[in-house]
């Protein structure tokens, strides 16, 4: 396999080789690892990297590099694995393991399935390449090497996701072992600015088990000193070697160029790295130096033959220059008859160095040589990048038409967007013979298959934008059939950013283009799309009335995926809506229809809508298999970040949640993450969900990360969860009652009504009033009391309201029942008191599958007995809440349970309850306590007992788990009930 051979020493870095070489001798092992290196430029990673992968050579190891390349806004799909996969195909040991995975040929070019155009093998594709490489290492243990990760383009990103969180790391080999097989992967930490695409990745990636990240610090000062004096033969004057560590602040390779440019500037040193580049440059023959400007041109990396035909030199005059530009190591050869740049920033130098007139005959002549070898398609992206830095912007426009049409095939929508965005950008300046011609190559055509990349690649907001460009671009004598197909597109992705009111304003619009008679497949589809954003601002008469007119003419012209398409918008629509047993009649004939029409995405919002109807009538098991036959449709037409496969994977998580199988739902979460669109955070909401409910610390933090991103309504709806139900677990009923205003104020349609999750987060926000009502009560602060009565009473009405008639129309299935019987539970403890038969109705509802709020539910009816003094019934239920917090690893709501047990000495042995309950609080506690009665905050304790405000924090968290309570208000009503407030005799603090 091939590797560049460096003539630097190694020096340093122990630690740094430990750590990799047992992740070395474990993958050996068949233990499969992966360890992300990161580092400022210069710092050593690929020398590093070199090292130790000489040293996997020599144990034995097969090492193959690939390399990532800076092509500026458009990328080249897989670049890096197709490398690998090339060396791979060289070596005849994996002839067999390659001839059992053809559908990795699609990566190298070859096979009939590259050029199918079937965008929904990119699971198969990613699924092929994780398989081949777990049989490579079954046939020798593996390295991959992948370099400059802050420079890959987002298909060589996803297919690493895929790898690392869901492909050969995670799966063992056939014969039960893992595989054996390391992947190391660099990339640039100074590079990594906050919205750079590749922090989101990494963040996912370290949470995983199997994945390490190694940060490659500064050399030590002693370190620096020891490279520069192996790196010159002759000794060095001490002073120089002082000045050239001082200068290198660790780093290695402004060592090496501050020792080489010594000798070039005896009376001083240039102060940035492209001036010492620089000065080496010119210390080198002019040929030499032709030969890298050149070089630099192509890229990091260039191979020998495109490098001698660009530079148009003899044989031996190029091998003489190369010679000299090796020896003064600013390149380095590969075994494979490629040359590399010594360091990307010097490749950088030079190229910016470059006169304009020469970098542009540069990139012309790379341009034609790359043409003149055929135009084949993984070259496209290289071809467009070379002609349009050459200003040949016709050639640029249509080598990226081709780039996008190669990623449309290997199923990289984020790669087609951006070339078709460069299509577009270049589209003005272009001739109009040079333009492109036939169907769906105008400018309108290529903006709506551009929004539709967008949509692909989960990018909505971008979609909506080139779908507004589009309408731009209709002009008075445009067709006015192709006008009204922008207008119901704009509707269409206007909705997927819950932009109800534009949406409604642009179908009306589109319908009203197209005269209904004749009849035409235009008209019925800006119907259907009219009919989804009437129902979406609440205008359900139109919707029902346009629905059954476009029906029936669906049926006159056979427009089968039409009719499916309406059929499932009248199932939402009519009787009961999609819970129904006629709906789901009707969504099943929907879903035959469209899949005998080949329409993928109706044929997913039919399974979609028979999940969550079933979802919302409380047949929870019944609704997991259309969402996996819902996904797999997805995958098969390469759709897996559009809308309704990203609310399936949401709904599949949430019935995994509430059915109470927490551990799965995590699992699927996380193989969700490899596949996902950074947009798509709302999807892994269930599992924020399980994470609040284990008490981990960041979810908080996690939730709101969501709100940070723009307006997504769902994002949203699973921020308002976490959120309001992190303030009521904390007892904070302040903090909860404004979480839930601002909540449901951000989810309030265009039409002013309210959503379906306001019965549930009045619920979870209820608890917290609750609490504050009864704490105010026991310390005999009736004007409190009142005002939580109010509040609770404010609260509940819209509650009851939004379950009576739902965001449709349509009363609310069992969760919404269940939710509102805990509301009205809470409600009653607010106003009168703790109410046993409320919360016995609200376990019953809750009884539909709702795991661990039927737990929580019971450990609040427990309450509620025990303060009716109906002790063994208060023993059963908590016992009952308590299992199942063992059994969910529901830490937080166990903690409450015992405390509880505790508390109200509901123990099996009562003695053993008793002995738990002694709590002795110190004199300062005892003063706190009093304090935390009359409501004061921790500020306001400090100034009064003249401690500051965080050691008063502490001696409050200090009550609260003596008395394990979960809450100050808890805390409170605890100690009234158990004559804590009198000071103990003889306590000090």
């Amino acid at each position: 396999m091939s590797q560049t051979v460096f003539a630097t020493p190694f020096i340093g870095r122990e630690e740094e080789l430990a750590r990799l070489s047992r992740v070395l001798e474990r993958a050996q092992g068949g233990e499969a690892r992966a360890v992300l290196v990161a580092g400022d430029a210069g710092v050593g990673k690929t020398r590093m990297l070199d090292e130790i992968a000489a040293r996997a050579s020599h144990s034995g190891m097969t090492v193959v590099t690939g390399h990532c390349v800076d092509l500026g806004d458009v990328g080249l799909p897989y670049l890096p694995f197709t490398e690998i996969l090339g060396v791979l195909a060289a070596d005849e040991r994996f002839a067999d393991a390659l001839a059992a995975h053809p559908v990795v040929d699609r990566l190298l070019g070859a096979g009939t399935d590259a050029s199918r155009g079937d965008v929904g093998g990119r699971l198969r594709l990613f699924e092929g390449l994780a398989a081949l490489l777990a049989d490579l290492s079954e046939v020798t243990p593996l390295l991959l090497v992948l370099e400059d990760l802050h420079w890959a383009d987002q298909s060589s990103r996803d297919l690493l996701r895929f790898l690392l969180s869901r492909g050969f790391l995670q799966r063992p080999a056939g014969n039960g072992s893992g595989h054996r097989l390391a992947v190391l992967a660099s990339y640039r930490a100074d590079d990594l600015h906050r919205r750079h695409p590749l922090r989101p990745l990494l963040a996912e990636l370290v949470r995983l088990s199997a994945v390490d990240r190694l940060e490659l610090r500064p050399l030590a000062d002693a370190e620096v000193a020891r490279l520069v004096r192996a790196l010159e033969d002759r000794p060095l004057p001490e002073a120089t070697v002082r000045r050239i560590v001082e200068r290198a602040e660790g780093n290695a390779f402004y060592a090496e160029e501050l020792l080489a440019a010594t000798d070039a500037e005896p009376g001083g040193m240039p102060s940035g790295l492209a001036d010492l580049l620089l000065i080496r440059v010119e210390q080198l023959p002019d040929t030499a130096q032709q030969v890298l400007r050149t070089a630099a041109v192509a890229g990091r990396r260039v191979e020998h033959d495109l490098l001698r035909d660009a530079v148009g030199l003899p044989e031996d005059e190029l091998e003489s220059a190369l010679r000299e530009a090796v020896g003064r190591q600013l390149l380095v050869a590969g075994d494979d008859g490629a040359y590399a740049f010594r360091h990307a920033l010097a490749r950088e130098a030079v190229y910016a160095d470059l006169l304009p007139g020469e970098r542009s005959r540069l990139h012309g002549a790379f341009a034609r040589l790359l043409a003149d070898r055929g135009h084949r398609a993984e070259t496209a992206a290289e071809r467009a990048h070379h002609y349009r830095e050459s200003h040949d912007l016709g050639e640029a426009l249509a080598a990226s038409l081709e780039a996008a049409d190669h990623a449309h095939r290997v199923g990289a929508p984020a790669e087609e967007l951006r070339h078709l965005e460069a299509v577009l950008g270049l589209w003005e300046s272009v001739p109009a013979p040079a333009l492109p011609s036939g169907e769906g190559s105008d400018r309108v055509a290529l903006m709506l298959r551009a929004s539709a990349a967008a949509a692909h690649a989960g990018d909505v907001h971008r979609a909506v934008s080139l779908t507004r460009a589009a309408l731009a671009g209709v002009g008075q004598d445009t067709d006015s059939e192709l006008a009204a197909r922008v207008r119901y597109t704009l509707a269409g992705v206007l909705m997927n950013v819950d932009s109800l009111t534009a949406a409604f304003a642009y179908s009306s619009e589109a319908l009203a283009m197209i005269p209904a008679e004749p009849p035409s497949p235009t008209w019925v589809w800006a119907a259907a799309t009219h009919v989804l954003a009437a129902r979406h601002v609440g205008d359900n008469e139109t919707a029902l009335r346009v629905a059954h007119r476009a029906l029936a003419v669906a049926e006159q012209l056979d427009l089968t995926d039409a009719r499916a398409d309406l059929l499932v918008s009248l199932a939402n629509l009519e009787g009961e809506g999609r819970r129904s047993p006629e709906a789901r009649a009707r969504l099943q004939e929907a879903r035959e229809l469209a899949r005998r029409a080949g329409n993928a995405p109706v044929e997913m919002r039919a399974l979609f809508t028979l999940a969550i109807g079933a979802y919302e009538a409380g047949e929870l098991a019944e609704c997991l298999p259309w969402l996996a036959e819902g996904l797999e449709r997805a995958r098969r037409a390469g759709l897996l970040s559009s809308p309704y496969p990203l609310e399936m994977r949401y709904l599949q998580l949430l019935v995994l949640y509430t059915l109470g199988r927490w551990d799965e739902c995590l699992r699927t979460a996380t193989t969700d993450l490899a596949v996902l669109p950074s947009s798509a955070g709302f999807a892994m909401g269930p599992a924020l969900y399980v994470a609040l409910a284990r008490g981990e610390k960041d979810v908080v933090e996690r939730a709101r990360a969501l709100s940070e991103r723009p307006f997504d309504w769902m994002a949203a709806l699973v921020a308002g969860v976490v959120l309001t139900d992190a303030a009521a677990l904390s007892g904070d009923a302040e903090a909860a009652v404004a979480q839930l205003r601002s909540s449901i104020e951000s989810l309030v349609d265009d039409a002013g009504s309210r959503p379906d999750v306001t019965v549930r987060l009045t619920a979870l926000t209820l608890t917290a009033v609750a609490d504050a009502a009864a704490g105010a009560r026991l310390t005999g602060d009736e004007s409190a009391a009142r005002r939580w009565s109010a509040v609770a009473s404010e609260l509940l009405e819209p509650a009851r309201a939004v379950a009576r008639h739902g965001q449709t129309g349509v009363p609310q299935g069992p969760e919404g029942r269940a939710w509102l019987a805990r509301a009205e539970a809470e409600w009653a403890w607010a106003t009168k008191g703790p109410d046993p038969a409320a919360w016995e109705a609200t376990v019953a509802a809750f009884d539909f599958g709702d795991v661990y709020e039927l737990a929580r539910c019971r450990l609040r009816y427990a309450q509620a007995l025990l303060a009716a003094d109906r002790r063994e019934e208060a023993a059963a239920a908590a016992r009952a809440a308590r299992e199942t917090a063992v059994r969910l690893g529901a830490a937080p709501l166990l903690e409450r349970a015992d405390a509880f047990i505790r508390r109200g000495r509901l123990a099996p042995n009562p003695s053993a309850a008793a002995g738990d309950r002694s709590v002795t609080l110190t004199a300062r506690e005892q003063d706190v306590l009093r304090l935390l009665a009359l409501g004061r905050s921790n500020r306001q304790i400090g100034e009064e007992l003249f401690i500051s405000g965080k050691t008063a924090s502490v001696h409050v968290s200090n009550i609260l788990a003596k008395l394990g309570a979960a809450s100050r208000t808890e805390a409170v009503a605890i100690a009234h009930r158990e004559r804590l407030l009198e000071p103990a005799p003889g306590t000090s603090d």
